[in-house]
């Protein structure tokens, strides 16, 4: 697990033991976010309105439900200002991933996004299921390779020119050459295991609280003892917890973490149109 060739918080390449799991095929797509919504009224974080306790310097027209939605911008800009191309988008949800023109119609077989955490773990709890560990979503990732760069064989992105997940083609962030936004679970070949879209498409919750590096099991850190992929599910901006597998929205010149040791943090109260997830039991 972990990988000592790329990004810090991917430290240090260890090895890892879990136990027997089944993990969905796919992400939860939006035609089953919408079975569960149908049959319990259950209501998403980005479709309630924003809290101003948690955003005491908000601009109050702002506090309002919606999400964040991307949006490319119109030609190069500087990469360190994730800003020139993220938007808050009052209405923007589930529902209607942009917050106007697209609906779940148009997209039922795509996963899920503008999911918060709650919402995800509401969804599993519902299904009868859970949220992975980050140790099980990149062992199940990896397909049965060791120490691969990818969820494939080879070193190449797009080996011989074919695509095999859904990540950012052209120029990050004004110009996209691909799908451009999230595809249809299953238009990229499975792993090893059988899964689909464990690499790109969209980002995947798991349980773990955020640390900017790995904690091996055993070692005697606080965070490894203090089991923080227990936390309850929270709206908390404060909470960050690992999402895994990279989106659509990862380009080799912005973001390498198509890779089943890539890992990133996303607090319980984000949700943006490149994060979705799935379950184990």
């Amino acid at each position: 697990m972990g990988s000592d060739r790329h990004y810090p918080e991917e430290r240090p390449a260890h090895d890892r033991a879990v136990d027997a799991f089944a993990i969905e095929r796919h992400p939860v797509t939006t035609a089953q976010f919408a079975e569960f919504v149908e049959a319990t009224g259950y209501v998403t974080v980005a479709e309630e309105a924003v809290d101003p306790v948690d955003f005491p310097d908000a601009d109050p027209s702002m506090l309002v439900p919606g999400s964040v939605v991307f949006t490319p911008t119109p030609g190069p800009v500087d990469l360190r200002d994730w800003r020139q191309w993220w938007r808050w988008q009052p209405g923007a949800s589930w529902r209607r991933p942009d917050g106007a023109d697209l609906s779940v119609e148009d997209r039922a077989d795509h996963p899920v996004v503008h999911v918060a955490y709650r919402d995800a773990a509401a969804y599993a709890e519902w299904a009868g299921r859970r949220l992975p560990t980050e140790a099980e979503w990149e062992f199940a990732a990896r397909g049965g390779l060791q120490d691969a760069e990818f969820a494939w064989d080879g070193d190449e992105l797009r080996p011989a020119g074919r695509d095999m997940a859904n990540t950012w083609k052209g120029a990050f962030p004004y110009r996209n050459e691909g799908w451009g936004a999230t595809s249809p679970v299953g238009a990229h070949p499975a792993n090893g295991y059988g899964l689909l879209d464990m690499i790109g498409n969209v980002w995947e919750r798991c349980v773990d609280a955020y640390v900017p590096r790995h904690f091996i099991p055993g070692a005697g850190s606080v965070a490894a003892e203090g089991r923080p992929d227990l936390l309850a599910p929270t709206t908390s901006p404060q909470v960050m917890r690992v999402t895994k597998g990279g989106s659509h929205l990862c380009a080799p010149e912005y973001c390498r973490r198509y890779r089943p040791a890539a890992r990133s943090a996303q607090s319980d109260d984000s949700a943006t149109s490149h994060l979705g997830f799935r379950c184990v039991v």
